[in-house]
């Protein structure tokens, strides 16, 4: 190589490498971009539900501090009855009283509208059941509501946020025109012990468990739960019941195989405890058990709480081999493989 051609060669070279080096700046300013695009997007979405927050919070603020400072509210607001969570354990357990919980899912049911996954589809039916047992008044028969419709301040942030979101003014003035001004109700939130109380960190929780424990100390139950839920599988939260036997139902729109799972518990001894775990079918079946002269306990998210306060992390996760209609894709939870849990099956009504 002659030294015009040599100095060709070292010219090609250095735009080889001055080429490579503005190729490489180009891929690292793309990436800075991707990076600032995306927080700008992140950041946008931050913005966006910190005002949806602020606009909740302002919304419900009025009624926390109105029932805080013990006010009396509007006319066309006004504070339902709600006794505490201990003189509702005190039912249950000195009376061997049976209750049904109506929550949001409930709520959303009798007004045609779908707030769960397990329950997927409207159901007139199931509407018009759950509103008669909302208004049915009968000793020991509790009818429970959550504790949302005044303070929060026994709520951990996450929870009042979530409720504030919930309870806007138009679902406040549904609820209110289901619910009677004179009457009392009792406390839904004894199945949810853990996660959403300010005292999640303290011996509380443990205190509140040992509590609703009692409910099952020494009886022989039957759960009607979901196919997917497998309430006590893994955990010793049931481990003093003196037996348990299980009805299986469908793990979403239970209601549609009611009448085979009531007409075969209506077959089960008198004696026998019934804890239900089935959306807003357990509070039509509570009541129907009740009837038949039952002791039938709605019993909801129990499990999950316990298995959520095993964690001790404070808040909602995943739960492996249990239905969790609270987490992103808890509704396609791992099969339960459990020997134990088979044997206690006496009935199958899961297929739709």
């Amino acid at each position: 190589m002659n030294e015009q051609e040599q100095q060709l060669y070292n010219q090609f070279l250095q735009l080889a490498a001055i080429s490579e080096n503005m190729q490489q700046r180009i891929i690292s300013l793309e990436k800075a971009n991707q990076i600032l695009v995306k927080s700008q997007r992140k950041f946008t979405e931050w913005m966006d539900d910190t005002l949806d927050d602020i606009e909740h919070y302002r919304d419900n603020i009025y009624f926390e501090i109105m029932d805080y400072r013990n006010i009396k509210e509007p006319e066309e607001f006004w504070y339902p009855q709600i006794v505490s969570r201990e003189e509702t354990m005190h039912r249950l357990l000195l009376n061997h009283a049976s209750i049904a919980r109506f929550g949001d899912g409930e709520f959303a049911a009798i007004q045609g509208r779908i707030r769960h996954k397990f329950q997927t589809v409207n159901d007139e039916q199931l509407a018009k059941r759950l509103k008669a047992v909302l208004d049915s008044n009968e000793e020991n028969m509790l009818i429970a509501i959550a504790d949302n419709y005044g303070s929060l301040e026994q709520y951990t942030a996450q929870a009042k946020r979530e409720i504030r979101h919930y309870m806007t003014r138009g679902v406040r003035r549904e609820h209110l025109n289901l619910l009677k001004k004179e009457r009392i109700y009792y406390h839904a939130y004894i199945t949810r012990p853990y996660v959403m109380y300010a005292d999640h960190q303290t011996n509380a929780p443990a205190e509140r468990f040992q509590q609703i424990r009692q409910i099952w100390d020494g009886r022989d139950c039957i759960f009607v739960e979901g196919s997917k839920t497998g309430m006590g599988v893994g955990n010793q939260l049931f481990m003093n019941a003196k037996s348990i036997q299980r009805i299986l139902a469908p793990a979403e729109n239970a209601f549609f195989r009611y009448n085979q799972i009531l007409d075969f518990s209506l077959k089960q001894p008198k004696d026998r405890l019934f804890l239900l775990a089935l959306g807003p079918t357990a509070s039509v079946l509570a009541y129907d058990l009740f009837q038949a002269g039952f002791q039938a306990v709605d019993i909801g998210h129990i499990d999950l709480e316990y298995e959520w306060f095993l964690k001790g992390e404070g808040r909602r996760t995943a739960v492996e081999g249990k239905y969790n209609n609270e987490i992103a894709g808890g509704e396609n939870p791992k099969a339960i493989e459990d020997k134990e849990y088979f044997s206690q099956v006496i009935a199958d009504f899961s297929k739709i």
